[in-house]
């Protein structure tokens, strides 16, 4: 497995500005890389939250020298509001989520979120519940597969690659990435160069479908928005088009409405040293929202 970078750290402290101390929330906690950079420039408390429970076992490993200054929670980020309410949490000092696939969840064998292997189909981000890939190439329509392919991935060719998935399960299941990569790369034309594989823009999309990615991301940033104290900060993390103009039009409804201050009028992304140091931060785009009294 390839060490995982978090990225835009020294942006995320820049706005977070943990320095001051103080309950920060890490709603993606991830492999521990954000909240440890946070601890480590002065945050006071961390929470940090994870639906992926091998992710959380690297990150207890990770944060264990801060101690019960770290309390990690297995839990999809949009449940954290509804957790901070429970532990009597009303304000907090920062928060931040960083929505992308971390490097252990591409790399690690049997999760099946990269072609790069021949493995089972299964792309959960939290494996303890809900239907695979697999599970979902074998019982959707051939409407609703394209749907999802065109609407998570942009993905023009994609009545296509539904047409030749639906053909080809019924005279095998489709279990395996190798062979669902197989299945896409012919039922794309190929015309001239290719910058990416013709299977990336599908992947990408059944990752988001099965994971329900986007659904209720705005109202997720909407409630925690209102656990911000003032001028306390979100920090939010996006890599694809889609889940950015989710962000961009939340934080500017939420500014419009009185309910908080977008601080990044564009997104800020990683400059050329970064991009050098970590070739996965390219796509990343850091949007940030701060509480208003």
């Amino acid at each position: 497995m390839s060490l995982h970078v978090p990225v835009l750290t020294a942006e995320v402290l820049q706005y977070l500005r943990p320095e001051r101390g103080g309950l920060y929330v890490d709603c993606t906690v991830g492999l521990g890389g954000h909240s440890r950079a946070l601890l480590e420039a002065g945050a006071s408390r961390i929470i940090g939250f994870d639906r992926d429970a091998e992710a959380l076992a690297i990150a207890r490993e990770t944060l264990a020298p801060w101690g019960d200054r770290v309390e990690l929670i297995h839990a999809d980020y949009r449940s954290v509001a509804q957790e901070l309410d429970q532990r009597g949490i009303v304000s907090i000092d920062g928060a931040l989520a960083d929505l992308g696939v971390s490097s252990m969840q591409l790399d690690l064998d049997g999760r099946g979120f990269s072609f790069q292997r021949d493995e089972p189909l299964d792309m959960r981000m939290d494996r303890s519940s809900g239907d695979t890939v697999a599970d979902l190439l074998a019982t959707a329509s051939e409407s609703d597969i394209a749907d999802a392919i065109y609407q998570y991935g942009e993905e023009r060719f994609s009545r296509r690659i539904a047409r030749s998935i639906v053909d080809a399960r019924y005279v095998e299941p489709i279990t395996t990435t190798g062979r669902l990569a197989a299945l896409v790369r012919r039922a794309v034309p190929v015309r001239g160069y290719q910058r990416i594989d013709p299977a990336t823009r599908t992947f990408q999309a059944l990752r988001i479908w099965v994971n329900r990615e986007l659904e209720g991301l705005d109202e997720f940033l909407a409630t925690l928005a209102r656990h911000l104290h003032d001028d306390a900060r979100l920090v939010l993390i996006s890599f694809h088009s889609l889940e950015d103009r989710i962000v961009k039009h939340t934080f500017r409804g939420l500014h419009q409405g009185g309910l908080g201050l977008v601080v990044t009028k564009r997104p800020v992304m990683a400059g050329d040293d970064e991009l050098h140091r970590n070739p996965r931060a390219r796509s990343a785009k850091l949007r940030v929202l701060e509480g208003v009294a």
